[in-house]
């Protein structure tokens, strides 16, 4: 669909939706008429705002293009709430309605209609609260232990700290992306594993901003593996970005790191949908074990979950991946199932061990409710079987 015409039925569709939302929802709210004007002058602004939070980035100016992204988004979080939780409200009135019908149940429809009115704009206002200080605060370190087989006892205690979807881009900049860096580093970590979707912009208007990255300090250094929004910023210029900071990048490759004696396998593949992008770039995770040595205990970085069933194919023993925030806000997580085998947390496909991070920021809106963020600091252990 030509850019033009997607724009339209986009900014159509979102009109469209807080009309919705509009006329189920103010005239029960027990407001003056001058609050529930108010009220639809706000979804009209809402309304228009959507499509700039997409546009924002080719405003030439940057004060004024983050300063219109951090409001655009920061809308786009609310209206995502009001939205879900109008449709909750209108099954909910027409449950009410059939068994009222039904005679199952006497009620007074006129009250329901105004309290619930006025819960659907209190939770959504709540949740975009909320969820703004979550998501701006410091990811919180959430501490896993993996068991993999015959893990040799060098190897035991191996750290690995996870940091993925950050996001730096138009409301996470060099402040943000700082203080994960010191978090990160206090773990004295064995290796740190970026997941990809690091970034949502170009080098040249965010290498300031990814600067942090260099001060990152591990005993067998950092690696990195791109996600999809390295794709959409240009993916090549970032993978020479990240190698220029001191960030080794593993596309469909392994590195040997040698541990007390003990050698791991740590392989990283380009994003699932990379090969959209650039024919070269095809995800193997095949390729990425490709000559690696058959008894020695394998890693794969890759940023969605839905690699697991070739890396599990491929031999690996744990995958380490991001991409879905972990629904980031509620109630997004029950969503992401349509799309990835596993949401976060820890998980298992026959041999191999999967660990999802929820992401060490955010995309889009402003919002963490019901998913915080999380720097994972991994820990390996022989398995008892």
């Amino acid at each position: 669909m030509p850019p033009l015409r997607f724009l339209i039925v986009t900014t159509t569709l979102v009109g469209l939706l807080h009309y919705y939302i509009g006329a189920r929802l103010l005239g029960d709210l027990p407001w003056p008429n001058v609050v529930v004007w108010l009220g639809w002058a706000g979804l009209i602004a809402s309304a228009l705002l959507q499509p700039v939070a997409f546009l924002a980035r080719g405003f030439s100016n940057q004060s004024l293009r983050d300063g219109v992204s951090w409001v655009a988004m920061t809308v786009m979080g609310l209206f995502s709430s009001l939205l879900v939780f109008t449709v909750l409200r209108d099954v909910l009135l027409l449950t009410m309605a059939g068994l009222h019908a039904m005679h199952l149940l006497q009620i007074d429809f006129t009250a329901l209609e105004k309290q619930s009115a006025f819960l659907v704009v209190t939770a959504a206002l709540l949740i975009s609260i909320i969820g703004f200080f979550n998501a701006r605060k410091l990811a919180r370190v959430v501490n896993v232990t993996v068991p993999l087989r015959d893990l040799p006892e060098s190897l035991h205690g191996f750290k690995i700290v996870q940091i993925s979807d950050i996001h730096v881009g138009p409301t996470i900049k060099q402040g943000y992306l700082s203080r994960i860096v010191q978090q990160v580093n206090s773990l004295e970590a064995d290796l740190i594993a970026i997941t990809g979707d690091l970034v949502d912009g170009r080098v040249h208007e965010l290498a300031e901003h990814t600067r942090p990255l260099a001060t990152l300090e591990a005993r067998h250094g950092s690696f990195f593996v791109t996600g999809n929004h390295e794709y959409y910023s240009g993916a090549l210029a970032w993978i020479h970005e990240l190698e220029r900071l001191g960030v080794r990048v593993l596309l469909n490759e392994h590195v040997q790191l040698t541990h007390e004696g003990a050698t791991l396998v740590l392989a990283g593949v380009t994003d699932y949908t990379a090969g959209s992008f650039y024919d070269d770039h095809h995800s193997d995770p095949q390729a990425a074990i490709a000559g690696a040595p058959a008894d020695a205990p394998k890693i794969l970085l890759a940023h969605q979950p839905r690699s697991a069933e070739a890396a599990e194919a491929a031999g690996f023993d744990l995958q380490l991946s991001g991409h879905t925030h972990g629904g980031q806000f509620w109630p997004w997580k029950y969503f992401v199932p349509l799309q990835q085998p596993y949401v976060a947390g820890l998980h298992r496909l026959q041999d191999l061990w999967i660990y999802v991070s929820r992401g060490t920021g955010y995309w889009g809106p402003p919002n963490r409710f019901g998913s915080p963020s999380e720097i994972t600091c991994l820990t390996l252990v022989a398995a008892n079987d």
